[in-house]
């Protein structure tokens, strides 16, 4: 079983009957960081508990030297985890309202610490759910502390200093999950310096779902990836985005192909335009 894993509607709305999972709303907005804890407060999936990007799945911010959005401190998002009333066997499932970026980022978190069993991404986020005519709570649900203990798997991570001297290697494939235009340096609405890290292939994130926002089959996203793999192991692949957030919903899609797990580099294009000796490049 691959380990990345989707949720229906329809499916959860009988776990929901059934009890014993936990919920999570990774609903975000970077162009108004109290969006998703305002839209949280205005209805949610019943049962479900607010995950902030910045406040629970991110670290403090260290101008010049961090992306925007860190790595949580391990024990510190292990803290907030057992708070959430996780334990190592816990059923999760996570959605937001968007492309499931959001949920990713906490999906790949959970991986990152060990979780890697009974951890579900709603497919279609709360849009689906809206569809399917299942209803919203503004009750805040009843929560027993959990008793997780994660260790962080460091494995699966690729810091600045050696994704640059990768750069070049042949058997390196460096998909950056930010759109065509940011990738070639033609626009960049949110960092200070537009571009690309030198090397790398624009996989833009949101081509991993089909019209409905709901992900592509598996043998679809498989060929997509192939494409940018040509013919290279997957277990050299790195992902990266703008603060290695929207880099989880590729490595999700990539797990849910059947590929491995691969490597993120968390820092992403905000941490790597942080040095003025790393090179950038834009274009194709």
């Amino acid at each position: 079983m691959p380990l990345a894993q989707l949720i229906s509607p329809q499916q959860l709305a009988e776990r929901q009957k059934a009890g014993g999972v936990v919920i999570l709303d990774c609903r975000f907005a970077l162009e108004d960081p109290d969006y998703g804890r305002c839209s949280y407060a205005e209805g949610h999936i019943e049962g479900a508990q607010y995950a902030d990007l910045e406040r629970h799945l991110s670290g403090p911010v260290t101008k010049g030297v961090t992306g925007r959005h860190p790595l949580p401190a391990a024990d510190t998002l292990v803290q907030q985890l057992r708070a959430w009333g996780i334990s190592a066997d816990t059923d999760i499932v996570l959605y937001d309202d968007g492309p499931g970026a959001y949920a990713a980022r906490a999906w790949w978190l959970l991986a990152w610490l060990g979780k890697r069993d009974g951890v579900f991404i709603l497919d279609g986020g709360l849009k689906a759910w809206h569809s399917a005519g299942f209803p919203l709570s503004l009750d805040a649900p009843l929560v027993e502390p959990g008793t997780f203990a994660g260790t962080p798997d460091n494995r699966l991570l690729l810091d600045a200093e050696h994704l640059q001297k990768r750069l070049g290697q042949s058997g390196l494939t460096l998909i950056d999950a930010r759109a065509q235009a940011r990738f070639r340096g033609e626009v960049e609405p949110i960092d200070p310096i537009a571009g690309h890290i030198p090397g790398a292939q624009c996989a833009a994130f949101n081509e991993n779902l089909g019209a409905d926002g709901r992900f592509l089959p598996a043998e679809q996203l498989k060929q997509r990836f192939a494409a940018q793999l040509q013919g290279r192991s997957p277990d050299e692949l790195v992902a990266y985005c703008g603060s290695g957030v929207t880099a989880c919903h590729n490595l999700f899609a990539l797990s849910l192909a059947g590929y491995p797990l691969g490597k993120l580099y968390a820092g992403s294009w905000s941490e790597w335009i942080t040095d003025p000796a790393r090179a950038i490049a834009t274009g194709d």
